[in-house]
């Protein structure tokens, strides 16, 4: 049997990455094969020092699998001197700094693309280079609200509320891995590297698709928050229902949905019924339809309305908590989640890539200690000598 060789193989990325945004579209291109080498300052990332409180170092080791990782000050001269010798030997270079700030260091795109013209350099920021926010701090909790995803989370008669997971960060690094492999196609016709930066405020807009078509289908007004019903109110039943230990997430998309709906409720006289015939006559009985749905699943446990779901072919699942996701059988077999003897931190699961090209799938190396590899690329890969080395080390440079 021929195995698929690593897609990305013999690529070299500097990942000058912090956080969540950046390592994330790193640790993309280091389970597909390239050969990431973490550039941390001499103290290490904000993530890696979050380790210091229980459990909240976990995201380092589960954003840095598979990368290699040196000690850098990018604010001595001596420092940026190293990073000009590994940018000419790289393919790609990524950061998610505050637009400018690379330009300040003197490692901004213009200056690493005159070392190396093929040299593509990623960056990820929370507006983009250009436009009149371009110098705003920017984080997951102030995009979201800066994009309308906390205007449309919630429940109507509430504040506004962020979505749980950090989506503007991990859509910013989605959209990135994809800028930076569309970029490296392009460089194969024409010989050329070039800049790819991605904005997280333009990467979430899309994700907006149900509100926006309640917004422009309406007379303008704002889309409301609508809880767990549909985010463009076009569906019903659409929502979270009670179960007899828990909840359940149900939707009915099509008219077959609702007929083996009201076949299992032993309600099929609904499924003829004028009044919610439908997908239109549902939705303008919306709280009708779910007072109905929830009377009938609340007297029947999770697992139950699953098999029944399930077996009927109407779209719905249970909600689980993060303990049962972290154990979850399918995400196991299928390699997603995978669980490792991390060093530092033990018994670790941690995430492989969602991305599969043939049949490769890399093994899980757990994320590296600060500074693990200089020696083995200031070294071995850049060619100085231990003396020179350990002047570096002492003059704090590495």
């Amino acid at each position: 049997m021929i195995v698929d060789a690593a897609p990305l193989a013999g690529l070299t990325v500097v990942d000058l990455g912090q956080i969540y945004n950046a390592p994330y579209a790193t640790l993309l291109l280091a389970l597909n094969g390239a050969n990431v080498i973490k550039v941390e300052p001499p103290t290490g990332e904000n993530l890696r020092g979050r380790g210091k409180v229980a459990g909240a170092g976990a995201p380092f080791g589960m954003l840095n699998s598979n990368k290699k990782a040196v000690t850098l000050n990018l604010k001595r001269p001596e420092g940026i001197a190293l990073i000009e010798q590994m940018v000419a030997k790289a393919d790609v270079v990524v950061e998610n700094f505050r637009p400018g700030v690379t330009d300040k260091l003197g490692i901004g795109p213009d200056r690493l693309r005159e070392i190396n013209p093929r040299l593509i350099y990623a960056s990820g920021s929370g507006y983009g280079s250009s436009g009149p926010y371009r110098d705003l701090p920017a984080m997951d909790i102030t995009i979201q609200a800066m994009s309308g995803v906390m205007s449309v989370t919630g429940f109507p008669d509430r504040e506004p509320v962020k979505a749980g997971p950090a989506i503007g960060d991990f859509l910013g690094g989605i959209h990135l891995y994809g800028a930076i492999t569309t970029a490296l196609y392009q460089r194969e016709q024409t010989g050329r590297g070039t800049r790819v930066e991605v904005a997280m405020l333009d990467s979430i807009y899309p994700s907006l698709m149900s509100s926006l078509g309640l917004f422009f289908g309406s007379t303008g007004d704002i889309p409301t928050r609508t809880g767990n019903r549909h985010s463009g109110l076009a569906e019903s039943p659409y929502n979270v229902y009670p179960a007899a230990d828990g909840h359940v997430a149900l939707i009915c998309v099509s008219e077959a949905h609702w007929r083996a709906l009201t076949t299992l409720m032993d309600r099929p006289e609904l499924a003829d019924d004028p009044s919610y015939v439908t997908r239109v006559a549902r939705v303008a009985r919306i709280d009708e339809i779910d007072a109905m749905v929830g009377d009938w699943t609340r007297h029947r446990t999770k697992q139950e309305l699953a098999e029944l779901f399930n077996g009927a072919g109407v779209p719905s699942a249970p909600v689980r908590e993060i303990a049962e996701v972290v154990a979850d059988p399918h995400l196991r077999q299928r390699g997603m989640l995978r669980e490792i003897d991390h060093p530092d931190m033990g018994p670790l699961v941690v995430p492989h890539s969602p991305i599969r090209v043939g049949d490769h799938y890399a093994e899980i190396v757990p994320s590296p200690g600060l500074g693990q590899h200089n020696h083995e690329v200031y070294g071995g890969w850049l060619g100085l000598d231990a003396e020179e080395i350990a002047a570096l080390e002492k003059d704090g440079v590495i």
